[in-house]
């Protein structure tokens, strides 16, 4: 066993008690730990300034100079200790109220320290209240030249003495411990790279004598994270592609060529045609089908997902489709039902809300082949749903699922089902080749023909008569308009508009010239939203008042307006998710964002990003710079990405670097076994291996 793999309660200085405080507060639970518990960010004492130099008191300085007397004042609490202290320049006060007595018995007259704090000036007197205060040895002055680390605590720890400087200690004690560390890159990338050794490493990270040593070693643990994370990845990927066993689909048979010569009412595009001829050589091939499919709004991922369910049926498996909501999963329902009708395919739709009785009769036909495919939100993942013969599986919007969710679905199959992911969601190629390395991804990159890019505007709630004047004349044509609203319920701490208000303004200004209004939001009966929806759909109604519920869901090619109000309260991705509600036919589309006369510099560049950019990847690319990648994936809580000091943004050329260079390993040794691979592995199996389930059903 590694001494890093030591309880921290027996490094020295920490004990059971302290001990059970880094469990709890900071994870720390061995050396290692503790070796990889990073400062936040480090103080420069490099520089010494005399005491006349002293001009700014907005920033800690270090001075250096001996003391010339001391006193203490007061009595009890309001005691404190007076120390003069000076150089060669002048004098300054250096004031201490807790820790009076140990302080004036290390504090000596005529001894040399060095002083760090922030300096005050009060009456023309310059003090030091509380500074941190050490002493100067003339045959050892390298401590001056030192960044120094601050680490993250907090009240409880410092409690018992773990602060920042106190979890410093601890680290000097277990460096001085650690003689050699063994390396975990083989000696052909550390030559590649120029890399300093991992001692160096982290004594730099934690003590650099200066910004060099510092970058040198945080530049190697970067690459050290990223390059595992991308061995992870790409190892899982390689045990996935020869020994996941699955159903091969081995025909292209009677209904998939039945719906491709006679209903398909439309010419795929030739990006359709691509990932369908990916998705054909995944399922023939024995081995379970992985694959990620990202398409903007509107590009066509249905129909491929449907056409795959075909490719299932023909070869006499099931399918079925999981959605994160009961609005995208009815809407699925009704397009596969759409698609099917002619060709003897038997769906079902399996949501929390649907009736006991109709439930039953669901897992009935299931469990004895009378349904082909199933349609469902987290219903599916039920025990009690057991399919006959389950060959495929689609998730779509998969970032909306939890880990496990994805995993029950098809884990109590054997063999397993082909899984298809897909995503409205463009995901940047940062982020895609680090969280959905292992998968295969598939691209639709291109509109049906007939799209034309939807125009997109920035208006001030000042201007929004200019609006709704726009709005009037497009339902003169015969067109209809959404208009979205964040909030159902005004709220006292963000100032959102309330949607009902909203609601009759709009019906006030609308419906006096003769245009209806529907409205639907989360509260709303199940019932009574689909009223609502089927009036908009009909056509009965001609603008749509909504929360984000028409996020998904809705498809109203007539509709050519999206309002959304309050604009800057919204994310990108929701931003360009509500604008591809509408440019679904070959009109003219309009997307209006409104905000309020004052914005953010981040809400500016958010709401410049919709205006500018229509390509869901490069608002994708925005999106990631502004928000970080576990909320662009949905995975801040679940702690995806834990990186302790990389960025999948602003570390995309190390990210690269490590890619390649792991791929180039495994293609040459995909076990690890060549001996100058052995540091790698032994990392690997230690610390990594396992750890990244998620990976694979992504």
């Amino acid at each position: 066993m590694s001494i890093l793999d030591t309880k921290i309660e027996f490094l020295k200085g920490v004990g059971p008690r302290r001990a059970s405080y880094l469990n709890k507060e900071l994870s720390i639970f061995s050396f290692y730990d503790l070796l990889t518990f990073f400062p936040f960010r480090y103080i420069d004492r490099s520089k010494l300034y005399l005491i006349n130099q002293l001009t700014s008191f907005e920033t800690d300085l270090q001075i250096m100079g001996a003391v010339k007397n001391k006193k203490i004042l007061g009595s009890g609490k309001k005691q404190r200790l007076i120390v003069t202290f000076f150089d060669k320049t002048g004098f300054v006060e250096l004031v201490f109220f807790k820790r009076i007595r140990w302080l004036n018995k290390f504090i000596k007259l005529g001894q040399q320290y060095l002083i760090f704090g922030k300096p005050v000036r009060f009456n023309s007197k310059i003090s030091f209240i509380h500074p941190e205060i050490e002493e100067f040895d003339q045959n050892n002055n390298r401590i001056i030249y030192k960044l120094y680390p601050v680490y993250h605590s907090n009240e409880k720890l410092s409690s018992v003495g773990l602060n920042s400087k106190g979890i410093s200690k601890l680290i000097l004690e277990l460096n001085s411990l650690i003689k050699e560390l063994p390396e975990n890159l083989s000696n052909a990338i550390i030559l590649k790279h120029q890399f300093i050794s991992r001692k160096e490493m982290f004594l730099n990270i934690h003590f650099p004598l200066n910004s060099t040593c510092l970058h040198d070693a945080i530049r190697r643990f970067k690459f050290e994270e990223l390059f595992f994370l991308q061995i992870s990845i790409l190892t899982q990927k390689l045990i996935r592609n020869k020994n996941v066993k699955s159903f091969a689909f081995s025909v292209v048979g009677d209904k998939f060529n039945l719906f491709y010569k006679n209903h398909l009412s439309f010419e795929l595009t030739g990006a359709q045609k691509k990932v369908m001829k990916e998705i054909r050589n995944d399922t023939l091939s024995g081995f379970q089908m992985n694959r990620l499919l990202q398409g903007d709004v509107g590009s066509g991922k249905t129909i491929i997902s449907f056409m795959t369910i075909l490719i299932a049926i023909d070869n006499g498996f099931q399918a079925c489709l999981m959605a994160p909501t009961e609005i995208l999963a009815n809407q699925h329902y009704e397009s596969l039902m759409e698609f099917s009708k002619d060709i003897g395919i038997r769906v079902g739709l399996l949501t929390g809300k649907i009736k006991r009785s109709e439930k039953k009769q669901i897992i009935h036909d299931v469990k004895n082949n009378l349904l082909d495919v199933v349609v469902g939100t987290h219903a599916l993942i039920q025990d009690e749903i057991v399919f006959c013969k389950l060959g495929l599986v689609i998730i779509d919007e998969q970032h909306k699922f939890g880990v496990s969710q994805r995993l029950k679905i098809y884990q109590k199959y054997k063999p397993t089902p082909h899984v298809l992911v897909m995503t409205a969601t463009p995901i940047p190629r940062t982020l895609a080749m680090t969280a959905y390395g292992d998968l295969d991804v598939s691209i639709i990159d291109e509109l049906p023909p007939n799209r034309k890019v939807i125009k997109t505007i920035h208006f001030y709630e000042k201007q929004i008569k200019r609006v709704y004047q726009f709005i009037f004349s497009e339902l003169q044509k015969n067109k209809q308009v959404y208009i979205v609203y964040p909030l159902i319920e005004e709220s006292k701490v963000l100032d959102y508009k309330n949607l009902i208000d909203g609601y009759d303004n709009v019906k006030k200004i609308f419906e006096t010239k003769g245009f209806n209004v529907s409205m639907i939001h989360g509260r709303l009966k199940k019932d009574e939203k689909e009223i609502q929806m089927q009036r908009f759909v009909n056509h009965e109604t001609q603008i749509m008042v909504s929360t984000t519920v028409i996020e998904v869901g809705v498809n109203v090619p007539n509709a050519s307006i999206m309002v959304i109000n309050n604009a800057e309260k919204f994310g990108l991705s929701q931003l360009h998710q509500l604008r591809g509600r509408v440019g679904r036919s070959s009109h003219q589309s309009f997307c209006f964002l409104i905000s309020s006369n004052k914005l953010s510099n981040e809400a500016k560049v958010r709401l410049k990003s919709m205006v500018d950019c229509h390509d869901g990847f490069n608002i994708a690319e925005v999106d990631l710079k502004l928000r970080g990648p576990g909320d662009v994936l949905g995975t801040k809580q679940s702690g995806v990405l834990n990186l302790k000091l990389s960025s999948l943004v602003k570390d995309y050329n190390i990210l690269n670097n490590a890619r390649e260079d792991a791929k180039e390993i495994l293609k040459n040794d995909p076990s690890l076994s060549i001996l100058i691979n052995k540091p790698i592995k032994n990392f690997y199996l230690k610390y990594h291996k396992g750890s990244l389930k998620w990976g694979s059903v992504a």
